[in-house]
């Protein structure tokens, strides 16, 4: 109907052309064309196409058919009468932006979204035809859009697995995950990859358009973020970004992309939710690798005190008691990992370590690091700051593995426990995400928990507290909405308020749908004067950097750390392990720790790993969500 409506409009418009032969030929759309190469074909514009066919704005399909101007075509006035040869385009290719390609043909990037329209709605692709030309002016009232290629149906291939190859470098090279891989070839996960195998591939028949970033500063809302929290992050006025951003003349929201300042540097990764891989099936055996361990043993200070023996030292010292519980995770981890066959070499060494002092620098500047591919530890922030710094010459990743501390911003430093901000964020997410009621009860000696909850998250309701920070069934039932979900965050260390708040809890649960919530399961929890009843019945809900071990091969690692060193493993055994067995994998891969960081992320026994970037720091933010089920057990919550 609508091309009927086109060619209607063509004859009351343009009668002339119809007068001497038909000016127009029929193209029947072929699988893989786009309106640029049609109007090459056939020697006319872009625009001529999109004058007599306004559909085709809208993306072109296989087996539709075109009308096409025949040899010279009149226009009416105001309409674009430059030819095909006069167009300069060009083919943009991989890491090209929008400013880099307007330096290199002298024009300004609002040239190129002019002549290319496309390219604001959907950004510069891999292979993309793109106007360049400095004195190409669109013809008016016609909208440019470079359109897809014509999408096809995907089939299955096959391929030959041959020397060197891993289901990485197979899955780059077809342009398919690993996890696609694996789901076609499920003997891969019972077999492994084998050189010989034939194994299939889902493969566009086509091949694929890449997508490639805008040389635009694009800066996604986060929660609570306010106009004037933007302006003083990034250093900017709020004229200047409104000027940027018109839309923001009707209010801020969450997940709303900002324009910023090409000058200004966004370095965050953690709007993308990474794909967890089983990197057991890329390892790249024909390569040797190392890793170095900087544990904090202090072995000379404890050899240097007369005063105490090695066995004082181990029954007293808190800390070298931590590190003996991390240090045996890693080491049934190492000889896991050397029992599967990876092509790894460890060394460990002792580190001086005090909470201001260390011999880091002594250390690196004594041992040969060139040829390291990564290093877990020290222990303490500013310590591991230090080795990051030190070895960032190497391009070497420094795993600080314990710390909560934000560290500095170091390209090479990866935290791998999230830190206080971040779970809250995760557990914030959660919450809102089920669109609940949000109510806090904080302990008088909890303010920076108060005042971050205060300025990040404003919508939460406080009820009334007394000096000792007691709240009523009264003024807590005042915060309570019918028909929602009440979350209610209990922040208190105190067992008598623990005991005081969960039983008021279990009156308003008659009237109310309510969910109890911690930011951390406190010792107090486990006192026996709290009612564990209680807790299971509100279903106590928590985040977690470490989850229960739910998977068969979870429980297979806890039964190795037992049995290794006697006793269950603690939080620091099993951090010691999964920490050390997931950077073993990440240096194993063909792309090494750095580009497999970046793309996926991994689960251990207990602790997972989702590493992002956020204001230039790397960071951990795995974080499990999990809640007291009635059965007495801890389940992930949906």
């Amino acid at each position: 109907m609508k091309l009927a409506k086109v060619v209607f409009f063509i004859f009351l418009n343009s009668a002339v052309l119809f007068a001497k032969q038909d000016p127009y030929k029929k193209h029947l759309v072929e699988k893989g064309e786009t309106v640029y190469s049609i109007s090459k074909k056939y020697h006319v514009t872009p625009f001529d196409i999109y004058r007599l066919n306004p559909d085709a704005k809208d993306g072109i399909k296989e087996n539709t058919t075109l009308l096409i101007p025949n040899g010279t075509v009149n226009t009416t006035e105001g309409q674009n009468n430059e030819s095909a040869s006069d167009l300069k385009t060009h083919k943009v290719a991989p890491k090209e932006t929008l400013f880099s390609l307007a330096k290199q043909y002298s024009v300004s990037v609002a040239d190129l979204k002019e002549w290319n329209p496309e390219v604001e709605k959907n950004g510069l692709k891999i292979g993309q035809d793109l106007i360049v030309s400095k004195t190409y002016k669109p013809s008016s009232g016609v909208d440019y859009s470079e359109v897809q290629e014509v999408k096809s149906s995907a089939s299955v291939s096959t391929h030959v697995v041959k020397t060197q190859e891993t289901l990485y470098s197979i899955s780059k090279k077809y342009g398919v995950s690993v996890n696609e891989l694996e789901s076609l070839n499920p003997q891969i996960k019972e077999e492994g990859l084998k050189i010989g195998d034939t194994i299939k591939i889902k493969k566009e028949s086509q091949v694929a358009v890449t997508q490639i970033n805008n040389d635009e500063n694009l800066y996604i809302v986060k929660q609570s973020e306010t106009l004037f929290s933007i302006c003083k992050q990034f250093n900017i006025s709020a004229s200047d970004l409104i000027s940027l951003n018109p839309e923001l003349n009707y209010g801020l929201k969450e997940g709303m992309k900002l324009k910023l300042p090409s000058e200004i540097k966004i370095e965050n990764t953690f709007a993308v939710e990474k794909p967890k891989a089983n990197l057991l099936n890329s390892i790249d055996y024909t390569t040797q690798k190392e890793l170095v361990m900087l544990i904090p043993f202090n072995i000379s200070k404890i050899q240097a005190d007369s005063t105490k023996s090695t066995k004082d030292y181990i029954k007293n010292s808190k800390f070298l008691n931590l590190t003996l519980d991390f240090y045996s995770g890693a080491l049934v981890a190492i000889d896991s990992a050397k029992k599967m066959g990876f092509p790894v070499n460890v060394k460990i060494l002792d580190v001086e370590s005090s909470k201001n002092s260390s011999n880091i620098s002594q250390i690196i500047s004594s041992n040969n690091f060139s040829n390291v591919d990564a290093v877990i530890g020290p222990f303490v922030n500013s310590h591991a700051e230090t080795a990051a710094q030190l070895l960032s010459k190497y391009n070497i990743p420094v795993i600080s593995p314990l710390s909560k501390e934000l560290s500095k911003p170091y390209d090479n430093l990866f935290n791998a426990v999230p830190s206080q901000q971040t779970i809250v964020r995760k557990l914030f997410d959660y919450l809102n995400q089920k669109n609940g009621n949000i109510v806090a009860v904080i302990s008088p000696k909890k303010n920076a928990s108060k005042e971050l909850l205060v300025s990040q998250y404003s919508y939460v309701k406080f009820p009334e507290v007394d000096d000792k920070g007691s709240v009523t069934y009264e003024t807590l039932k005042a915060k309570m909405v019918p028909g929602k979900k009440n979350f209610v965050i209990l922040d208190s260390e105190k067992s008598s308020q623990i005991m005081s708040v969960s039983s008021i809890l279990m009156k308003l649960k008659k009237e109310f749908d309510l969910q109890l919530v911690v930011f951390e399961l406190y010792d107090s929890l486990n006192y026996e004067e709290i009612n564990m009843q209680n807790l299971v019945d509100l279903q106590l809900l928590y985040p977690s950097y470490t989850k229960e071990p739910y998977r068969m091969e979870d429980k297979v690692t806890i039964e190795k750390l037992r049995s290794a060193n006697g006793v269950y493993p603690n939080v620091y055994t099993s951090k010691g392990f999964d920490v050390t067995f997931d950077t073993l994998l990440r240096i194993c891969q063909p792309e090494g720790f750095v580009k497999s960081v970046e793309e996926v992320a991994t689960e251990g026994a207990e602790n997972g790993f989702h590493y992002v970037k956020e204001n230039g720091v790397w960071m951990n933010d795995a974080i499990y969500i999990q809640y007291y089920d009635s059965d007495f057990t801890v389940k992930q919550a949906n």
